[in-house]
């Protein structure tokens, strides 16, 4: 099946061809210079003052971090993670060093991990970003404390067969990509 974005104006092709599908190749590694690469990209995303409050947390399967990490999602997400090859725990810096409110490290922290997921499809590789976990596990797993938020885990890897989810996910992933309309999300554009 196409997964490409059905767009209304032109966009570029890894923008279009981003999507988050859950079913990764359990054999399938990454390297250290493709892990190498997603990080850089996220280095380099904007950040408000330049303070790049993100702390990306890579765990690669196999290891015990990697258990940690999975033991602390959402069951529904545990189900299928774990075939992934490296799990990111993308993290907010939520104070300056001085102590005072990180007020936009969360806009920050999402712009890191568009970043990220941008330069994975550029690679030919999936991302699939969860929100369902439990913050202190993962906070007592990547080992921070209550200064740091958790935002978000990112399973990267090589796409794989849809047939190796359970059955309610394989009709997730085969149903079409849609999206709210222009009119809907960028209201009175058109003016």
């Amino acid at each position: 099946m196409d997964r490409t974005a059905q767009t209304d104006y032109p966009l570029a092709d890894v923008l279009a061809n981003r999507h988050s599908p859950r079913a990764f190749n359990p054999e399938a590694e990454l390297t250290d210079e493709q892990i190498g690469s997603l990080l850089e990209a996220a280095r380099w995303s904007a950040s408000s003052s330049n303070s790049q409050p993100w702390r990306l947390y890579v765990a690669r399967r196999g290891t015990d971090l990697f258990d940690a990490v999975v033991a602390a999602l959402a069951s529904g997400n545990q189900a299928w993670s774990a075939h992934a090859p490296v799990l990111i725990v993308n993290v907010a810096k939520m104070v300056t060093d001085e102590g005072k409110p990180e007020k936009w490290a969360p806009y920050d922290v999402g712009q890191a991990a568009a970043h990220l997921s941008t330069q994975a499809t550029h690679m030919g590789l999936i991302v699939h970003q969860m929100g369902g976990f439990d913050a202190e596990a993962m906070r007592a797993a990547v080992g921070v404390d209550d200064d740091h938020q958790p935002w978000a885990v990112l399973a990267v890897g090589e796409h794989g067969r849809a047939d190796l989810l359970p059955e309610k996910l394989q009709e997730r992933e085969n149903t079409p990509r849609v999206r709210k309309s222009l009119d809907e999300i960028a209201p009175g554009w058109r003016g």
